[in-house]
């Protein structure tokens, strides 16, 4: 009879043991899976601002008049009145992949915006990247 009932499954000590494992196993590759994620960040945010480059010389060649966009917005095509899209609209609202991205105009020459800048910065420095990222209309 003893042998019938202990054939049946496992006992709550031995399934406690094999959670236990398990959560030391996750505690260990977690952190080392977020940590492999930065580099992907940060490649992405790279790309980004060379996307915001390019979208920028693409308007100002369109709207010689304008010069640079005043805003992100813009190059998304999701400013009021529509527009041509040269980026994407998760890049236009100014945040993507862990990145924060600022967009600062220059100061208006002769009614036209000639320089601007444009930083990328993590959201979290360590989980979502480690560098920040810089450029302006001289797309260095």
């Amino acid at each position: 009879m003893r042998r019938r009932n202990r054939d049946r499954g496992f006992t709550l000590i031995e399934l406690l043991i094999v959670v236990t494992i398990i959560l030391i196993i996750a505690a260990f590759t977690i952190p080392k899976i977020t940590k492999a994620q930065i580099p992907a960040h940060e490649a992405s945010a790279i790309a980004s601002i060379k996307a915001i480059n390019a979208g920028q010389m693409i308007f100002s060649s369109s709207h010689p008049d304008q010069g640079f966009t005043a805003d992100l917005v813009t190059l998304g095509g999701t400013a009021q009145g529509g527009g041509e899209q040269t980026i994407d609209t998760n890049l236009a609202s100014g945040r993507k992949s862990g990145y924060t991205f600022t967009y600062t105009p220059g100061e208006k020459v002769n009614g036209a915006i000639r320089s601007y800048t444009i930083t990328a910065v993590p959201d979290q420095v360590g989980s979502t990247g480690q560098r920040r990222f810089f450029s302006d209309e001289s797309g260095e």
